[in-house]
């Protein structure tokens, strides 16, 4: 087995810069995942390991070994380099080396009957996760991730998302992109804004359906607005006038579910 003691070894700098930068993901269609459980719930949702790095004085190989591929490489790290590597304080002692996955529209895999989350231009990894968060716990069909100004692959994202990033069923693309998908697919759109809109509450989620949330500080674009079967509001009872992304996103998912029976 291939041992690295150096964080200054070549192949540990080039981690280093995948961990930092996007536009090298992009480039080697590659990225590091942290954490035994985000590791399981990835190689449970199809993602193929290309490398396993662990620490042994934290982790035992044996805990994970029968759950990766014969093909797999694995490298023994020093505490050193899997601190250089590591992206959290605490963590069990690995990482892995993935493939990133196509996140095409046109790969998407849906049911008769779809329930659709899409957040356009999410800036902060923060909410994303916590989107992919919900929408996993609510057991939607896809999230739709329109003009994004991150990939779903940055470090503090796959955080964030504690490994749901792995559960989704995820496709990004331009709004208008987007909007041509659920049309052609006979998708119902739900915007999420304040102009000539209804109370969320008042709409009926039970047929395929797309739910669409902006951002705080500037919402929806036009696109969305009028492309939107019906725009909807949650009705606030105190002095401003918008609330976390994450948060209206999870208000209007589990009312769908309601709606849905669970």
């Amino acid at each position: 087995m291939k041992q690295i003691s150096s964080s200054q070894n070549a192949y540990i700098k080039s981690l280093v810069q995948l961990q930092e930068k996007a536009k090298r993901r992009k480039e080697t269609g590659t990225f590091l995942i942290e954490g035994l459980r985000e590791i399981e719930l990835a190689l449970a949702g199809g993602y193929v390991m290309e490398t396993i790095l662990f620490d042994p004085n934290i982790l035992d190989k044996r805990d994970i070994e029968h759950e990766i591929s014969a093909d797999t490489e694995w490298i023994e790290i020093s505490s050193e380099v899997y601190q250089k590597l590591a992206y959290r304080d605490t963590t069990e002692g690995i990482l892995a080396l993935a493939h990133a996955k196509s996140l095409q529209l046109s790969d998407l895999q849906l049911g008769p009957n779809p329930l659709i989350l899409v957040a356009e231009a999410p800036e902060k990894p923060g909410n994303i996760g916590a989107i992919l968060r919900t929408a996993d716990a609510a057991n939607v069909d896809a999230v739709l991730i329109a003009n994004p100004k991150n990939d779903v692959y940055n470090p503090n994202t796959i955080r964030s998302s504690v490994g749901t990033v792995f559960t989704n069923q995820i496709a990004t693309g331009s709004s208008a992109e987007i909007i041509a998908y659920l049309k052609a697919n006979q998708i119902d759109i739900y915007s999420a804004i304040l102009q000539e809109s209804e109370p969320y509450y008042t709409q009926d989620y039970t047929k395929p359906t797309a739910l669409v949330v902006g951002t705080e500080a500037t919402g929806l674009t036009q696109d969305w607005r009028e492309a939107a079967t019906q725009n909807i509001h949650i009705p606030m009872q105190g002095v401003i006038d918008s609330m976390n992304v994450s948060v209206a996103a999870a208000i209007l998912i589990f009312e769908a579910k309601r709606q849905r029976g669970f």
